[in-house]
């Protein structure tokens, strides 16, 4: 087998891993008041929010007339960090011990969007998140005079 095969058959696997699963999840706006609600109350405006495994990143969506957004969300989400150092006598554990680890702390967080649309609409909002996951709720504004129901 060629290098370049081998490296081939060693990326296909990575490549999976890509996609909405990992770093990227859906929300969605709904408009409750406002022009967009007004002319159409069934309308739900698709957002995809990225490096949702982080505390912030991109967010983008198009408003009715196709009028692109963009903007970020951020998240505040506290983390406890441990370190480990220490010497084990245990029949399992013989020697020392050393690491480190990072967990989410339970509970609820909040966070905010907000996005600049090609037509100079801005869009902000707060939400609140469970911590360790992609699903929240929350409310949004523009400066058109929309208020959104906001969920992912």
């Amino acid at each position: 087998m060629s290098l370049r095969s081998l490296a081939l058959a060693a990326l296909v696997p990575l490549a999976a891993c890509g996609g909405v699963g990992s770093g990227s999840a859906p929300m969605q706006l709904y408009p409750l008041q406002g022009p967009i609600a007004a002319a159409d109350p069934t309308l739900v405006i698709e957002a995809m929010a990225r490096n949702t495994e982080g505390t912030s990143g991109p967010l983008t969506f198009r408003l009715p007339g196709k009028v692109k957004c963009e903007g970020t969300w951020s998240s505040l989400t506290p983390r406890t960090v441990s370190n480990t150092a220490g010497l084990s006598l245990t029949w399992r554990k013989t020697g020392g011990e050393l690491g480190a680890s990072k967990a989410t702390v339970a509970g609820v967080n909040t966070g905010e969007i907000y996005a600049v649309c090609a037509d100079g609409t801005r869009v902000q909002g707060t939400f609140v998140i469970g911590s360790g996951t992609v699903s929240g709720s929350g409310n949004a504004t523009d400066t058109k005079g929309n208020v959104y129901k906001l969920l992912f």
